[in-house]
């Protein structure tokens, strides 16, 4: 016997209504938006900064973007360390110099080497000032991560500011052996298998690093190529970079809490 429309309707109804109520949630988006702050020059630095959801004070992590400049993808890096429960910012450090970081890559390349180690040190003093100022940060745990040429600078602002708590270094080569000396923060590395321009310095990095003293732990990741964070690099549709960030996850919470 056919059953009538009104029979199928309340079942579809009900198997709708079953499915949403097994649907996992969501997580939570974490508030994200523009800001603009001055370097000690008097000079504009916009940037893109996200708030964890949680009732006390969070670590924060500055984030360093690539070469290309501050790109939309580094504003993807920003909410995924707050969804850890950390506020994140990430400056555009072409901006004090240049205005902003053009929408075009290359042009935006071409422009890095007019930027002094002076510049864009004091641009991330301005940037750990501002954000460690503000409400739901917690002051004087801070740490860094950065990407390629913002990986670079991650392990350079290590030798220079004292106060940080921990620096991730992704595929960034790191500074001279007396740089290196002036290192409080540990160091976490995470390196591509495919990339042996960077990768090729990093045993006599980490002896240099221990007969310093210093915290340096590395892992290379197998299949990848340089920048696998990023969607569209070699490795990055694998399960690697998922391994990566739970790494740097469990660092950073191992460092600064959560």
């Amino acid at each position: 016997m056919r059953r009538p429309l009104s029979v199928f309707l309340a079942l579809a109804a009900v198997t709708t209504l079953a499915a949403w109520m097994v649907r996992p949630r969501a997580a939570a988006e974490p508030h994200g938006e523009w800001v603009t702050f001055t370097n000690a020059a008097g000079d504009s630095i916009p940037a893109y900064i996200a708030w964890p959801e949680r009732s006390d004070r969070a670590p924060t992590v500055l984030v360093i973007h690539q070469i290309f400049g501050l790109t939309t993808w580094e504003t993807t890096v920003v909410n995924k360390l707050a969804a850890q429960g950390y506020v994140a910012i990430a400056p555009d450090l072409l901006a004090s110099k240049y205005g902003k970081s053009p929408a075009n890559p290359d042009s935006a390349r071409k422009l890095f080497s007019g930027l002094t180690s002076d510049r864009i040190l004091g641009d991330l003093d301005a940037t750990a000032a501002f954000v460690d100022t503000l409400p739901g940060a917690e002051r004087g745990n801070m740490a860094s991560i950065g990407f390629c040429w913002g990986g670079q600078q991650s392990f350079a602002y290590a030798t220079h500011n004292p106060a940080l708590k921990a620096a991730v270094v992704c595929y960034g080569p790191a500074p001279d052996s007396a740089a290196m000396a002036r290192i409080q923060a540990p160091i976490l590395g995470v390196y591509a298998e495919n990339d042996a321009r960077v990768d090729d310095p990093l045993p006599q990095v980490s002896a240099t690093m221990k007969a310093l003293g210093k915290s340096f732990n590395y892992d290379i990741y197998p299949g990848t190529g340089h920048g696998f964070l990023t969607p569209g690099r070699k490795g990055n549709d694998t399960d690697q970079p998922d391994k990566a960030w739970d790494r740097i996850f469990k660092f950073y919470h191992d460092r600064l809490g959560s």
